[in-house]
């Protein structure tokens, strides 16, 4: 386990929703300070606001690899190529590792959204989801691959 992923899955374990906790495993090397890096990634927990849409831990990837490797003129054809493989690679990684990107899928749920208040974060919660888990793949995943790319 990476020292980004026991960052990451300490912050979860905190109380932070899983977006949160990926990108918060990495604030400080982005020169980001906790409280607004935990407010940038907040609308990405529970698969986007409890849509269940992608995994906030997926997220949470594609926010750190956008503020270490991603293009910021948007005529950059080859920048913005880049940068998708780069997304659709760790999407892939963790897919392979989870089985979907997708928070529904990922908790086996029959439905898309849910009520927009939290689950309480109980020792149930944490046994009965995939959640930590996800998350401490997550940011494994960004560290190795971002070795490679900065």
């Amino acid at each position: 386990m990476t020292d980004h992923s026991e960052k990451a899955r300490a912050y979860f374990l905190e109380g932070y929703n899983c977006a949160q906790s990926v990108f918060l495993a990495f604030h400080e090397e982005l020169g980001l300070e906790q409280a607004a890096a935990a407010r940038m990634a907040s609308s990405f927990g529970g698969g986007m606001g409890r849509l269940r849409e992608v995994c906030g831990a997926v997220s949470g990837m594609f926010l750190v690899l956008g503020m270490r490797c991603g293009y910021s003129d948007p005529a950059d054809d080859a920048g913005k190529k880049l940068q998708y493989e780069r997304v659709q690679l760790l999407a892939r990684r963790f897919q392979e590792q989870h089985g979907s990107i997708l928070c529904r899928d990922l908790l086996g749920l029959d439905h898309a959204s849910d009520d927009p208040t939290p689950s309480a974060r109980t020792t149930d919660y944490y046994k009965e989801r995939p959640c930590a888990d996800c998350i401490t793949d997550a940011a494994g995943i960004l560290a190795e691959l971002l070795e490679t790319w900065t």
